[in-house]
């Protein structure tokens, strides 16, 4: 991001089903996962242009998230919200992303409502 420009793509709530964790049950059964992606971009070009070819086609993005949430089982969602990352980070109007994952039947032994890792990356 720089100092500039604030424009920002934001998706919420993307959802998919995954196995995510590194309990046996986790692998074994999956559950549901979300993610929030903020993508920074300028987006004076597509404001003047009104042509999808000058931004971020958000239809593809969130494509491209739910293919990870439900994609390769990976120990933590941590890992899960760095590899969200890159994958946005693959377009190079993309200055910066932040993602949440969203883990909300994380087995822990209290009652909570959700469970959330934040990540935030420069692009370039």
């Amino acid at each position: 991001m720089d100092s500039l420009t604030e424009d920002r793509i934001t998706l919420t709530g993307i959802r998919a089903f995954g196995h995510h964790g590194v309990l046996p049950h986790e692998r074994t059964f999956g559950q549901q996962f979300s993610a929030d992606v903020t993508l920074f971009l300028d987006l004076a070009q597509v404001g003047a242009s009104d042509t999808l070819a000058d931004t971020v086609d958000y239809g593809a993005v969130a494509a491209a998230v739910a293919e990870e949430l439900s994609g390769l089982a990976l120990n933590t969602i941590e890992a899960l919200a760095q590899r969200i990352a890159d994958r946005c980070a693959t377009d190079e109007r993309v200055r910066a992303v932040t993602v949440t994952v969203h883990k909300p039947m994380a087995p822990v032994p209290v009652v909570l409502a959700d469970v959330s890792v934040t990540i935030t990356r420069r692009c370039r």
